[in-house]
């Protein structure tokens, strides 16, 4: 049996256990998607946010990609955020990484001539070590210094999220949602939360939006 074949036959054996125990299970889903939460994750395979938190379809919206990054012209990351915000009304969005995580090993490494495409999106993670350089470079081993940039960079993705104006506008208007980020342990499976921004925290007003004079 070829790998993929077995994967339909397991999402077969999925969809008949399901309607078993609920035969309008399917119907129900297809009617609409009411998520409380949003997770921004790591496209790593290691990482699935539905089963990490043993969670049903339709109670996340997810959007992942290489070291769960926001980059303020990434519209693919941005629609996704909008529609969650926006149409979905999502209570919350978790900003989710891990340890060990290869982009971010990547990260504190020199750019490869192979992965040009790949380089340039690391180049944000990058900048963030070169803010925290010293702290990084102090640390005694290349997995505690891969593991605190994991961190690092987690805060600053919820930082970026909170500087956008779909965050802030959702928060001057309906007071959510509220932004947490979580970094994941792969040798235990357990989430940590790093921050929490509630849609009442103070920004740098260089990153302000002043919806009260539009």
């Amino acid at each position: 049996m070829k790998s993929f074949d077995k994967l339909l036959l397991e999402n077969k054996a999925w969809s008949e256990e399901k309607k078993a125990v609920d035969p309008e299970f399917f119907l129900a889903m297809a009617k609409t998607q009411t998520p409380e939460f949003l997770w921004i994750g790591c496209s790593d395979s290691r990482v699935p946010a539905e089963i990490i938190v043993n969670a049903e379809p339709g109670e996340i919206f997810i959007h992942r990609n290489i070291a769960n990054q926001i980059i303020e012209t990434d519209f693919n990351c941005l629609s996704v955020v909008q529609y969650a915000v926006s149409v979905l009304e999502v209570e919350h969005i978790i900003v989710c990484g891990h340890y060990n995580c290869g982009g971010i090993r990547a990260a504190l490494d020199k750019q490869s001539p192979n992965l040009v495409i790949t380089n340039k999106w690391l180049m944000h993670i990058k900048d963030i070590y070169r803010f925290h350089k010293q702290e990084i470079d102090a640390l005694p081993t290349e997995d505690q210094r891969v593991n605190r940039l994991v961190e690092l960079n987690i805060i600053e993705q919820v930082k970026t999220l909170s500087h956008t104006s779909i965050i802030q506008n959702a928060w001057y208007k309906h007071q959510r949602p509220t932004i947490h980020g979580w970094v994941y342990g792969l040798a235990d499976g357990l989430l940590h939360p790093l921050v929490t921004l509630y849609p009442d925290t103070e920004i740098d007003p260089i990153y302000k939006y002043d919806f009260q004079t539009s």
